[in-house]
């Protein structure tokens, strides 16, 4: 899918909001303290709301002047397809609970979905400085370098990983999400259970982890991973195994060698 008509439009769309985005990322390293902030409830959902009230006062603007006539995805928790069109659909903080305990895990995501598909993403972790880059059909990168996933083909030699998407999920949900941990564990190496997903699934682009699955169509939390695990090689299904695309309801990220193994394993879940 092209952003233009030229490799010149893409490599300059590219270059701004990659700009963009570390320009956010450093606004939200400068909110980091190493210690958790917030007790109660409210304490803590009002530093989450500072964090993207920060980060979108710098971000917002230069991404819809970046593509004129491109439109704002607001809520960050919703799934589900988008009008046709260009859509930003960004995290100001993704990762944002992790933020404000004092932990590393946190990121600044912005991808450009057009026409219900992402075309072009910027993931950047401002702690390490590294910034992940991915275009339709231009493959996949770290701090310039191509990525590529996993070459395992053994799902019991396989490092998975899975999450929660948002808090307050449904309860038929939830026993989703620990059974197929369980099924995971059973059949898999390893399972890491965290958040936020984007953080897991630059590590199946990288072929650092071999899968990442995920009950939820939380659409901030997976279309920048979608098309990194994509353009680094992987494939990108729903849990039944069927091409996925924003009106699915869950997810799975795999290498090509797993893939098949790991859809075996969850769909009866789903």
């Amino acid at each position: 899918m092209s952003l233009g008509t030229s490799s010149d439009l893409d490599n300059t769309l590219l270059a701004t909001v990659t700009a963009a985005v570390r320009t956010a990322g450093a606004t939200l390293r400068d909110r980091y303290t190493p210690h958790a902030r917030g007790v109660g409830l409210d304490e803590i959902v009002n530093e989450i709301h500072a964090n993207d009230a920060a980060v979108l006062e710098v971000l917002k603007a230069p991404l819809l002047a970046a593509r004129p006539g491109s439109r704002w995805a607001e809520d960050e928790l919703a799934g589900g397809a988008l009008p046709d069109g260009e859509w930003w659909v960004v995290d100001p903080a993704e990762g944002n609970i992790n933020h404000v305990h004092g932990m590393a895990d946190w990121a600044v995501t912005a991808t450009l979905v057009r026409d219900n598909r992402p075309a072009l993403t910027v993931v950047h972790l401002p702690l390490t400085g590294d910034t992940y880059t991915a275009r339709t059909g231009l493959g996949a990168e770290l701090n310039g370098t191509p990525l590529r996933v996993s070459a395992k083909t053994d799902l019991g030699a396989a490092l998975i990983g899975t999450g929660q998407a948002r808090p307050g999920e449904d309860v038929h949900t939830l026993r989703k999400i620990g059974d197929s941990v369980t099924a995971m564990l059973v059949n898999g190496l390893v399972v890491r259970v965290s958040v936020p997903a984007t953080l897991q699934l630059i590590q199946v682009a990288a072929g650092r982890m071999d899968a990442f699955w995920q009950f939820s169509d939380v659409r901030s939390g997976l279309v920048a991973g979608a098309l990194l695990v994509t353009e680094a090689g992987g494939t990108v299904t729903d849990i039944g195994g069927r091409p996925w695309s924003l009106a699915a309801r869950d997810f799975v990220a795999a290498a090509p060698g797993i893939h098949a193994a790991a859809v075996k394993v969850l769909s009866p879940l789903a």
